[in-house]
């Protein structure tokens, strides 16, 4: 069974700019009701992908992600897929071994920036980057499938 482990963190500041090796815009949309997993669409780049995640939330979820024709993705988040959606850059930082994304987000969550790293396992030590601020993984608004129906300007 695939397993996403993840952890969640604001930012203290811009310093991670700097580290930017690359970034992406992407563009995601949710099917259906969202109780056991949530089914999301994500066009990013030039690819597309359909992933199915746990409802859990926290630190270690199911995940399943596959690739799919951007036409089709396209189709489904305009047709399919829930109102409203994501609209983020994710920039990718390299930092002490560790791949962290950080997510800037626009329309309704305009302001937010949340930084996230995959880990190998629960208990995987990371080093620390200056700019990481609290972690907020045990936190629901901050999870992208919270944020189409909470909207970081209605906090």
């Amino acid at each position: 069974m695939p397993i996403e482990i993840e952890r969640k963190f604001l930012l203290a500041d811009e310093g991670w700019r700097q580290q930017v090796v690359r970034s992406s815009r992407i563009r995601q949309g949710y099917m259906g009701k969202l109780d056991k997993a949530s089914v999301r669409i994500r066009i990013q780049g030039g690819s597309a992908n359909i992933n199915i995640k746990s409802a859990t939330l926290g630190m270690r979820r199911q995940e399943y992600e596959y690739a799919i024709p951007l036409n089709e993705a396209e189709e489904m988040l305009d047709t399919l897929c829930n109102t409203p959606q994501i609209d983020k850059t994710r920039f990718i930082v390299e930092h002490d071994g560790h791949t962290w994304e950080i997510d800037e987000f626009y329309g309704d969550n305009e302001g937010l920036l949340v930084a996230e790293v995959e880990l190998g396992s629960e208990d995987e030590a990371f080093g620390r980057p200056d700019w990481l601020g609290e972690e907020v993984t045990e936190d629901p608004r901050y999870y992208n499938v919270n944020l189409i129906r909470h909207p970081f300007k209605e906090w």
